[in-house]
């Protein structure tokens, strides 16, 4: 006869030890007297299923449980079974699936067989990748928090009925990146930091109104990210790490960002778009990174502009530049307005929404005007007034044929670097500056100002400049709350002609 260590430990009581153990075997042979419901798993790994039979034996339950190899798309319950019935799955996480599109179409194909085997049951689903409940087809009535090991889970239980149904929908996660956290202490901490950003730049921007803008900008070394509000919706970019961080930490430290943003803000993952932010370099600003065609619409101080997350590097709306578009709109009011290299003619329909008399946009990239038109055309721009053309800013402020117009309020922020070859030549903002200013400053009226910005991290304004027209760096005025600690985002002069 078998017995445990414990009955040898100087405290054990044998007669209880007795009795209990009666009770316990009275209670299994009643037990086995009784209807016992029937219970089948299933796996696509035959090996799998035979370690199964082997414990299920060693159980006594062979007339109880049956098992066998079959996949998901292939469940078929034989026999006599209850119309009502509970089936438990812990499906994989991403680990063994190396494709995000392999694993929201394993969930996916989950939902269809239940859909199609049990209807009228529930179905319980633990999972280190909850995102991926959508892909089921099902909407979850309840989620319980809890964990593998020390891997982050979620219990989702579904009610399988019509009205419960729902589109399956598979989550946009980049970069084949599964979100999961290796690190719970680590997630954690930026987890508390996201959490305590919405209380003080969120509540700031509710307060201001706004509800595009930056949430987290790198704050801690292990998450190089910004992490951008897009009126509900989340932008994040991750910066490129140096050659000496690991990748795979990286990429670890990045999956578990992503597992923590979506709860710690209270959003979907699918509201989320991620990418990788690299140096930009020749017309890599004008790069498609992807074909969605998924634009909505933004408010910023009344007024209405087209963003897009995923399709291109910039989302069409410079964040950091919000001030300086308000500043224009409080100050355009019958002004002449030049908007050059201007992007998606953001600052054009701050001017316009001010009240500029006239305004003339520019901007090399045939996508970006088309984009600059459409925002206009959103806030009730007369096209005959506000125009927007297709043209290189460089060769254009050379040109003789342009040189009479004249305007009251200009705006330049040209890129860092710039070889397009729809450009007449290379730009290099930090050698070209003095030219691009002096050529704006004339076809600035007399009383006029031009607004000259950059990013460019290590730029210094030519000193003959300043000796030649009223200049006044105004950069400290131009960042709100949510890039004051990103103090080199931009920089940003007014620029006047002498009296």
């Amino acid at each position: 006869q078998e017995r445990f260590g414990f009955e040898k430990w100087p405290g054990h009581q044998p007669e209880l030890w007795l009795s209990l153990r009666q009770e316990a075997e009275r209670r299994a042979h009643e037990g086995k007297q009784g209807r016992i419901p029937r219970m089948a798993g299933f796996d696509q790994d035959s090996r799998v299923i035979g370690t199964a039979w082997k414990n299920i034996q060693r159980a006594g339950l062979e007339n109880v449980v049956h098992v066998e190899a079959r996949a998901v798309d292939a469940l078929e319950l034989e026999g006599d079974w209850s119309d009502q019935g509970l089936v438990l799955t812990n499906p994989p996480y991403g680990e063994r699936l190396s494709e995000r599109r392999e694993l929201g179409g394993l969930y996916q194909a989950l939902g269809d067989a239940v859909k199609r085997c049990v209807p009228g049951w529930r179905l319980g689903v633990f999972t280190g990748a909850p995102e991926f409940g959508k892909s089921i087809g099902l909407r979850s009535y309840k989620q319980y928090r809890l964990f593998n090991g020390k891997l982050p889970a979620q219990l989702l239980l579904f009610e399988i009925n019509e009205v419960s149904a729902m589109t399956p929908r598979t989550p946009d996660i980049p970069g084949d990146v599964t979100p999961r956290i290796a690190n719970e202490e680590r997630a954690a901490m930026l987890r508390n930091r996201l959490k305590k950003n919405v209380k003080t730049i969120g509540q700031w921007a509710r307060k201001q109104g706004i509800g595009c803008y930056r949430l987290y900008d790198a704050d801690m070394p292990e998450f190089a990210l910004a992490i951008d509000i897009y009126e509900g919706r989340v932008h994040v970019q991750e910066y490129a790490a140096p050659k000496s961080v690991d990748e795979r930490a990286a990429r670890e430290r990045l999956a578990e960002a992503l597992a923590v943003i979506p709860e710690a803000l209270g959003v979907e993952p699918e509201d989320m778009v991620c990418k990788q932010r690299q140096r930009q370099t020749g017309t890599s600003q004008y790069e498609k990174q992807a074909v969605s065609g998924e634009f909505f619409r933004v408010h910023e101080h009344g007024c209405v502009l087209k963003v897009n997350l995923k399709d291109y590097l910039d989302t069409g709306l410079f964040l950091d530049h919000r001030p300086v578009r308000h500043w224009i709109q409080q100050h355009s009011a019958n002004q002449r307005f030049l908007n050059l290299f201007c992007y998606t003619g953001a600052a054009t329909v701050h001017a316009v929404v001010g009240g500029a008399s006239r305004s003339l946009s520019l901007d090399m990239s045939k996508t970006y005007v088309g984009w600059a038109e459409e925002n206009l055309a959103l806030n009730g721009a007369d096209p005959k007034k506000h125009r927007v053309e297709q043209a290189d800013c460089l060769a254009w402020l050379a040109d003789r044929k342009t040189a009479d117009q004249r305007f009251d309020l200009i705006f330049m922020d040209p890129p860092t670097f710039s070889n397009s070859a729809r450009m007449a030549g290379v730009l290099d903002i930090q050698k070209d500056h003095p030219t691009l200013v002096r050529q704006a400053m004339a076809r600035l009226s007399s009383d006029g100002l031009l607004i000259f910005s950059n990013n460019f991290r290590r730029f210094k304004l030519d000193e003959t400049l300043e000796s030649e027209f009223e200049v006044a760096e105004v950069t400290r005025d131009t960042l709100d709350k949510d890039f004051q600690r990103n103090a080199r985002i931009h920089r940003c002069w007014h620029i006047r002609h002498k009296a």
